[in-house]
């Protein structure tokens, strides 16, 4: 059994994803168990795919083929590609996005993923056959010319101040920022801190769990993929407190 997951932005209410699954059974065989990461990845958004990945693919048997079917077709010569990378394949489209995922990745490391139809669910499906029959990379095609890369947003961090941004809102409206726990622990070095989602009222404590505070009240925390969370007990933090995606918050250490 070969597991294939998917995270894409076609969403839950058309056919479009049940089509690629389709075409990868029909190249590949149909002893593939699809996991859906998500198919509601905002239209085009390569930035909140590379943070689903980011924090879900390492939880996988190793062997298991990523597939990330995101702003597919982002210019008229659009490509696919596909690479190993710790212990795990990632297949999906050349327009920045593993970037994002993997900052080290160069063009050595991926390989263009060339067959004679150019739609895009038969080039991913390809590209899972040939993992699937140990044909990788040997039936794929050479590596592409250009590796496209993009910036990911990352805190700005001074001796005394994080400056973050929310990076995601998820399901109940907790709001995700771009700072990582081993950022944040190292920052900190058991000094107080100060994190102002607002000018006035900031959260001065760790939680570990939603319930350490009052239904209603406001905390942070680090969430299943250790990046720090503004969230309310039983509330929608991101509603409730005015904060969407792209804005900054600050983080303020006391000196000693």
């Amino acid at each position: 059994m070969n597991i294939v997951t998917l995270t894409t932005d076609l969403g839950t209410e058309d056919y479009f994803s049940a089509m690629l699954k389709a075409e990868i059974l029909t190249a590949a065989g149909n002893d593939h168990f699809f996991v859906d990461i998500s198919h509601n990845i905002a239209a085009h958004d390569i930035q909140q795919a590379a943070y689903f990945l980011q924090t879900s693919y390492s939880k996988f048997p190793q062997g298991t083929i990523h597939v990330a079917f995101v702003y597919s077709y982002y210019n008229p010569a659009f490509e696919y590609i596909a690479f190993y990378k710790n212990g795990h394949f990632f297949i999906g489209p050349n327009n920045g996005l593993f970037s994002l995922l993997f900052d080290d990745l160069t063009e050595e490391d991926v390989y263009l993923v060339e067959f004679d139809d150019r739609n895009a669910n038969r080039l991913v499906a390809h590209a899972v056959a040939c993992i699937k029959n140990n044909l990788f990379p040997d039936e794929l095609g050479r590596h592409p010319t250009t590796f496209n890369r993009k910036l990911s947003l990352r805190a700005v961090i001074t001796n005394n101040n994080i400056r973050a941004t929310v990076i995601h809102k998820d399901h109940f409206d907790n709001v995700v920022l771009n700072v990582t726990k081993a950022n944040f622990e190292k920052m900190r070095d058991g000094r107080n801190f100060e994190l102002f989602y607002k000018q006035s009222e900031p959260i001065t404590r760790l939680s570990k769990h939603y319930g350490d505070v009052a239904v209603g009240d406001v905390l942070c925390l680090f969430n299943s993929a250790d990046l720090l969370e503004i969230a309310v007990n039983m509330g929608k933090a991101g509603t409730y407190l005015g904060l969407n995606k792209n804005e900054t918050v600050q983080i303020y250490f006391k000196e000693r």
